[in-house]
Parts: C-alpha cells; sequence; structure tokens
C-alpha cells in the first residue's frame, strides 16, 4: 500500500512542471479524484458537469455508476485542460497527440517523472492509495473513504484505518466522557446518599426553645 508522501509529491510535481508540463493536469486530477487509470483516459467531456463539480462515471469496473465530486484542485486540472485548446462535447479529456482518440494511460511520460524526481516503488494506481490515505488522515470516515475512490466493500479500506490515530484515540475517549456521565448520574435518585439525621441533642435544643 504505497501513497506519495508530501516531500515525494512536491519533488515529482517540481519534476512534472519543469519537464512535462502539459502532463501536470493529469496526475493532480488523478490523486484528488482517485480514479482509475481506465477511468480517467476514458474520461469524455460530457461526463464533466463543472456547475456541480462532478463527473459522471456511467459504467465503473464494479458495473455500478458512480459520481466524483471534484475538489478545487481537480476542478481546477479540468479547467486547465479545457482552456487548453481542447474541444468540448463528446471528445475525450484526454486526447492523444496523434489523431484525437483518447490515451491508455500515462505509461508515456509517467515513469520517466518517478525516475527524475527520485520516487521509488511507485505507480499510477498508487494515486488511489494516496487519496485514500490522506482522507483517513484528515478524518473523515471510513465508509466515505469507501466510496469516494469505487470501492465495493468497507473491508477494503480497513487496510487505512492505523493511518487515523488521533481519530482512533478521539473515539475511545468517549468511552471515559460516557462512563463519567453515567456515574454523575447514578449519584441521583436511589443511589444518592441520603442527608444524615439530626442528633437528638438538636432536637432536645429546639423542644427547649
Amino acid at each position: 500500500m504505497r501513497f506519495l508522501s508530501d516531500a515525494e509529491e512536491a519533488a515529482l510535481r517540481k519534476t512534472i512542471a519543469k519537464r512535462l508540463p502539459e502532463f501536470l493536469p493529469h496526475l493532480l486530477l488523478s490523486i484528488h479524484s482517485g480514479m482509475r487509470m481506465s477511468e480517467q483516459f476514458s474520461l469524455r467531456w460530457t461526463q464533466v458537469d463543472f456547475e456541480r463539480r462532478q463527473i459522471h462515471l456511467p459504467q465503473t469496473r464494479n458495473g455500478d455508476p458512480r459520481t466524483i465530486p471534484l475538489n478545487t484542485v481537480a476542478l481546477g486540472a479540468l479547467k486547465q485542460l479545457r482552456g487548453a485548446g481542447r474541444p468540448a462535447g463528446n471528445a475525450p479529456v484526454f486526447p492523444s497527440v496523434r489523431g484525437g482518440e483518447a490515451l491508455q494511460g500515462s505509461r508515456g511520460w509517467f515513469p520517466t517523472a518517478l525516475e527524475e524526481a527520485g520516487v521509488e516503488g511507485y505507480t499510477w494506481h498508487c494515486n488511489r492509495h494516496a487519496l485514500a490515505s490522506r482522507l483517513v488522515m484528515a478524518g473523515v470516515d471510513l465508509r466515505s473513504v469507501a466510496e469516494l475512490p469505487g470501492h465495493r466493500t468497507l473491508q477494503m479500506v480497513m487496510r487505512y484505518s492505523h493511518l487515523a490515530p488521533e481519530h482512533q484515540a478521539s473515539a475511545v475517549e468517549r468511552l471515559v466522557s460516557r462512563r463519567n456521565g453515567r456515574d454523575t448520574r447514578s449519584d441521583t435518585g436511589a443511589n444518592r446518599r441520603k442527608p444524615a439525621k439530626r442528633s437528638d441533642a438538636v432536637k432536645r435544643t429546639k423542644e427547649a426553645v
């Protein structure tokens, strides 16, 4: 389960921006959307909803349609691609320079960028791990983390659960708060200590008065 550290991403983005700037939106959209390579590079402009900030995938590997919300970075990457003279309509978002057909993936440039940036043991598919791991570390619940990249089961994202120690610590701390609240309530009602009875001396004093 390999994902980019902040330092690795900075180095990779710097390398791509310097040597292969036209491909930087490809990387940013991948990291911030979690799409599979086949989903991203078969994308058509008719599937992009700029107004609602969404991408619509009519059919995924799981066989189900999926809607992907776009954050500011992903939306900016798509706007950059559209503003680079790309035709709209049903044209591919990532066309090949030869013939205008859709690219088949990132194999022509991504390995070179990784090598020059000094990022080892990383592949394009790891961008999905990068998204999921960062969501978990940001405190997003695991069910949402499963839905965004299109995982079929919650078990597939349980491998990221160890990345949220603060979230887990907060969860177990609730037991303490709950316990303290129950103890406080237990001091009321039947368990409340009854006031001490007045002594006989106090009674006699009042009778004398």
